[in-house]
This record gives structure tokens, sequence and C-alpha cells, in this order.
């Protein structure tokens, strides 16, 4: 029983992380209707700006809020000069631009820190772990786990309840009246790209703080993104956390059931929501 309550706690950190990364794709997608290649080195770019800081003589919530910054910029600067010439051109040429992009920030982290991995810590105030009554579990995952919880719903209120956010999406469902009416559509675009950058930065500090970091380590989480994304529904921020969720729940208990699996388990799902609801599990919401 210990074994299976601290797994079902561990699917929610993987879920969790899943879900803030999907959640960033998700909303370029649904929005600016751009398949983001480069999201996998924003994740992984995040972490080595927050190490640098850290080095310098800052704390893990300075390299956090600097990796989150850097990265979003780098974000807006890479929408700005190579997606929006794109847009209205199809899909794949904002598809191929993002895989460059990936793959030239990929290559130089690669040159600047070389191949070896690294570890960034965890926050002295985080460290340890909280007795919960039937198990003790780390205090960072924890926190992990509340911390998504907080930042998603803060950026769905954004989203929905906003008027700045009222505007991102009066923009992405019908571009011509919003211009009409006087809205700068695109600069609300080049926002939500480097929102999107931001979330990315965030889980990959997040995640780095647990497992370490690494130049391929963007590469590797990429393909579980785009599987939580297509699940719950292409552009779906709903469907994003929710796919998240069960994603990382069915890889950490099938780890208890039959280890080989858990790798394969996401794909087995993916196939099965595909095949019964092509759509994902939710629309564009």
């Amino acid at each position: 029983m210990t074994e299976i309550l601290t797994q079902l706690l561990n699917g929610l950190v993987v879920g969790m992380t899943l879900a803030l990364l999907a959640v960033g794709l998700s909303i370029i997608f649904g929005m600016l209707r751009v398949v983001n290649f480069s999201h996998g080195a924003l994740y992984m770019l995040g972490p080595y700006v927050a190490m640098v800081v850290i080095r310098a003589g800052g704390n893990f919530w300075l390299g956090l809020l600097a990796g989150t910054i850097v990265v979003s910029v780098i974000g807006m600067a890479l929408e700005f000069l190579g997606v929006r010439p794109l847009y209205g051109k199809g899909e794949i040429l904002p598809l191929l631009l993002t895989f460059g992009a990936s793959m030239i920030l990929t290559e130089s982290v690669l040159a600047i820190f070389g191949p070896l991995g690294t570890t960034i810590g965890q926050p002295q105030n985080l460290s340890g772990q909280v007795n919960l009554g039937f198990i003790a579990y780390p205090k960072f995952r924890l926190f992990l786990i509340l911390f998504t919880v907080a930042l998603t719903t803060t950026l769905w209120l954004f989203i929905t309840k906003t008027r700045l956010g009222l505007l991102i999406r009066a923009g992405t469902q019908d571009t011509v009246m919003a211009r009409a009416l006087g809205v700068r559509v695109k600069p609300l675009f080049t926002l939500v790209f480097g929102i999107g950058a931001a979330l990315a930065a965030i889980a990959g500090v997040m995640s780095a703080a647990m497992q370490g970091i690494e130049p391929y380590m963007g590469m590797k989480v990429l393909i579980p993104a785009f599987v939580v994304v297509t699940v719950g529904g292409l552009g779906s921020f709903r469907g994003s956390i929710i796919a998240g969720l069960i994603i990382g729940e069915a890889k950490c208990i099938s780890i208890l059931i039959w280890p080989p699996i858990s790798d394969v388990i996401m794909f087995i799902f993916m196939a099965l929501v595909l095949l019964l609801k092509p759509e994902g599990l939710f629309k564009n919401t």
C-alpha cells in the first residue's frame, strides 16, 4: 500500500510537469496554429540559465526567475523574427523553422557547457521530507504539485477573465475582425509565444531540480509533451492538464505492475484515445 501511494504521488509530480510543458504547447498551437518544435529546447534552456545564475551567487528562486524571463524573451524573439513572417503560409514552414531553432539552441548549449550532465540543487527550505501520516514524501515534490496547480489556475483566469486574455482569444478566432476593431494582433501573438516559452522554462527548472540537466533533455521530453497535447486535444488548455495527469499516473503505476511497459504506456493510451475519439479528450477550450 505504501508503494502504491508513493507511486500515485509520483504520478502527480510527473503529470504536473508534463501538463505544465504541454499547456505551453497548447496555448501556442491553439492561439497561433503553430506547432512549436523548439519547445523542448526552451524547456532545456531554462535550467541552464538558472544554473548560471545560481553559480554566480544567486539562489534557486532567482535562477528560476532569470530562466523564465530569459527564455520568454528568446521565445518572443523567435516568434517576432522567424515565425511571424510565415503566418498564412501553411503550418509546415513554422514547424520547420522551430525545429531548426531547436537544433541551434541545443547545439549552442552543448558547445558552451559540454555534453556532461550536472545539477542545480533544490531550495534549502524545501529539502527533506514531510510526514503525511501514511508516508514520508519529499517537500519539493509536494511544492511542485501545489505550485503547478496555482500557476495553471492563474494562467486560465488570465486567458478567460481579463481584457487582455479576451483580446488574445478574439485575435485568434477572427484575426480580420479583430484588426477591423483596432486590435493589434501581432503583438498579442508574440506575447502568447512568450508565455508558452516561459511555461516551458519553468517546467524545465522544476524538473532539473529533481533530475539534473543535460543538453538533450529537451528532446527527450518533447515527444511525451506532444503525446499529452494530442491526447488532451490539440489546443485544449484543460485537455493538456487532464491528459498530463492521466499519463503521469499511468507511467508511475505501470512501474509497479510491469516496469518494461512504463515507457510505452503513453503511446498505447494515445492510440486508444485516437481510435475512439480522434479529436482528443477535449476540444480547443
